[in-house]
């Protein structure tokens, strides 16, 4: 039997070489990496691969900037990382790793939430006290927020999220407005913004607040008082809960918010409403309805004479009493 020459021993000692290199390579990048736990892993705008390798390198994400480069170049695809902030597991493995800077999985979305008929003081509250925030605002102009929640970046201003609370608002409100019923008696998007932002504040069913803004578009159109206790409450407190109950000095209190004093809307918005409370204000309930009382379950009972109002208070402050409220 002929001994295999030189050559074919060389041949062979290069392929297992070749061999054994392209196991490692395709094991380093898809067997377990370096890092021993989970970390959140800032990426900024306009990064590039190239430029978060150090930094992975640095936090133990990968052993080597340079081969994680290298095998994404090979066997990585062309698509480029994303901002955003990404929870990397331990011993992810570097294919793993740019699968998730890429934007495929491992997004962390940190959310800042403004309940409707939030008022801006506390808006600003919010905001300020989300740690992972950077930068100051002012307190937000009263009804320029709309309600809902929002995603952010770590590192993110405070200015660039308030920043799209206020499109939102300012979105919502033309569009709803463009779609505005013949009823409405707001004759400008602000009229509607403070009538819904009092809608807001004076219900918390939603199935009530269509009715809620045809009874106070019917006081409107009569030059009734609105009567609404909430813009008593507004200039004292900026929107904050009061804590106790109202004054009688403060019933009769003259400013451009309290109701109980002045005809038509206030100045100004006394909250953030929500889409439904606009959308309420621009389509209301076609009804009578000129008074309106709490009936003990979250909600109100309507009336359009003053007899029957008178009625149904009575009715309110025997339940209150039954409670041992009075």
């Amino acid at each position: 039997m002929k001994r295999p020459g030189k050559l074919m021993i060389l041949a062979l000692a290069v392929a297992l070489v070749a061999a054994g290199w392209a196991v490692h390579f395709l094991y380093g990048w898809y067997g377990p990496g370096p890092l021993a736990k989970d970390i959140s892993f800032l990426v900024p705008e306009g990064s590039s691969l190239s430029g978060l390798a150090p930094e992975l390198e640095k936090e133990g994400v990968v052993a080597s900037a340079t081969t994680f480069k290298a095998r994404a170049r090979l066997l990585g695809g062309s698509a480029g990382v994303k901002a955003g902030e990404f929870t990397i597991p331990a011993h992810a493995s570097a294919s793993q790793v740019l699968r998730i800077l890429q934007g495929e999985e491992g997004v962390t979305r940190r959310m800042v939430t403004v309940p409707e008929g939030m008022p801006s003081i506390m808006v600003y509250d919010r905001l300020m006290g989300q740690k992972l925030l950077t930068g100051s605002i002012s307190v937000p102009r009263e009804g320029s927020i709309l309600p809902d929640s929002y995603d952010f970046q770590r590192g993110e201003s405070r200015a660039g999220v308030l920043a799209r609370m206020q499109k939102a608002m300012d979105r919502t409100l033309a569009e709803l407005w463009e779609q505005r019923s013949s009823d409405t008696v707001a004759k400008t998007p602000q009229e509607a913004l403070i009538l819904a932002s009092i809608v807001e504040k004076e219900t918390g069913k939603p199935s009530e607040r269509k009715m809620v803004a045809g009874l106070y578009s019917n006081r409107l159109r009569k030059g009734m008082l609105l009567q609404a206790d909430p813009t008593i409450i507004y200039p004292i407190t900026r929107g904050k809960p009061l804590g106790r109950r109202i004054r009688q000095s403060e019933i009769q209190a003259v400013n451009d918010y309290n109701t109980y004093t002045m005809t038509g809307l206030p100045k100004g918005p006394i909250t953030n409403p929500g889409r439904d409370s606009i959308e309420a204000v621009l389509n209301p309930a076609k009804t009578d309805a000129l008074y309106m009382v709490a009936d003990g379950t979250g909600g109100h009972v309507f009336a359009s004479t003053l007899e029957e109002h008178n009625a149904n208070v009575s009715k309110w402050f025997a339940i209150r009493k039954q409670r041992g409220e009075l």
